[in-house]
């Protein structure tokens, strides 16, 4: 007999066997009309358990309007044309104090990150800034800027402030630091340093930072637009409070979602065309 026949067998090493193709490679996207149905699920159910206790008088009308007295609301303002007079107003204020804030959020953030000394001047006082609510500064930006437009976009602005500056902070010293001594290798200045390799790679945060701004500008918005104005949404919101429109307070709160919805899908796009490589993630 020989020895070899009592030897254990030997497992097969063959790294191609018994290997099995994977199910699926890369990302599985739904359909564009499922995946828009998914979205739209929530609202719609929202919408028709606010019809529903209305009607079925589990909710006072006099306390919430209905779904249609909210639409002849708003019929009403479009034949008027005060809805695009305030929409206009609202919106212009609200651009003008993200611009100056977040501009200023940006480039402190940036400094901040950059450079120890940067962030021994910076940081403190924008850490007591983030720390005061801003809506505790409007007596005093009254005292000093009136109640003119000056104040409103003040206000709007230093609301805008702290958000972009934390987050710009916290991308800016997220970026790799052999990625900056390659581009220091390069030749690179300090000043092409920071729009062409600091900037973009920080963008995700950025990003995120306008978003949180644009959203808490909103806060901003209702705050000022209740003092000492004539047009915008917020003063809109003030004369269905004099008056007890509940079916313009809550058009008021609608539109005030539709604009944060409008602000989300700019903030989308925006990511999709300056940064297409994240249009995915590994799980989903």
């Amino acid at each position: 007999m020989s020895v070899l026949s009592n030897a254990p067998a030997v497992p097969d090493t063959d790294p191609g066997h018994d290997l099995e193709r994977p199910a699926h490679l890369g990302t599985r996207r739904r359909p564009p009309a499922l995946s828009l149905a998914l979205r739209l699920s929530v609202p719609a159910a929202a919408l028709l358990l606010w019809w529903w206790g209305v009607r079925s008088g589990a909710v006072d009308p006099a306390v919430l309007s209905t779904p249609p007295d909210v639409l002849q609301a708003l019929r009403e303002l479009v034949a008027t044309g005060q809805l695009t007079e305030f929409l206009a107003a609202s919106f212009t204020r609200a651009a003008l104090g993200v611009a100056v804030g977040a501009s200023a959020g940006l480039v402190l953030g940036v400094a901040a990150g950059l450079s120890a000394l940067g962030e021994e001047l910076v940081d403190p006082s924008m850490q007591i800034l983030r720390a005061v609510p801003f809506l505790a500064l409007v007596p005093l930006f009254i005292s000093w800027f009136g109640v003119d437009e000056t104040f409103k976009v003040v206000l709007i602005a230093v609301s805008a402030v702290a958000p972009m500056y934390a987050y710009t902070y916290l991308g800016v010293r997220g970026v790799d630091r052999r990625l900056v001594e390659a581009a220091r290798g390069l030749g690179l200045g300090r000043a092409r340093l920071v729009a062409e390799v600091i900037v973009p790679t920080a963008l995700p945060s950025i990003l995120m930072a306008l978003r949180i701004c644009l959203s808490v500008s909103l806060t901003g918005l209702i705050a000022a637009e209740q003092i000492g104005t004539t047009a915008g949404i917020g003063y809109l919101v003030t004369l269905a409070q004099q008056y007890y429109r509940t079916d313009y307070m809550v058009l008021c709160v609608l539109l005030y979602a539709v604009i944060g919805i409008a602000i989300d899908l700019a903030i989308r796009l925006a990511e999709r065309l300056l940064m297409p490589w994240r249009g995915h993630v590994a799980a989903r």
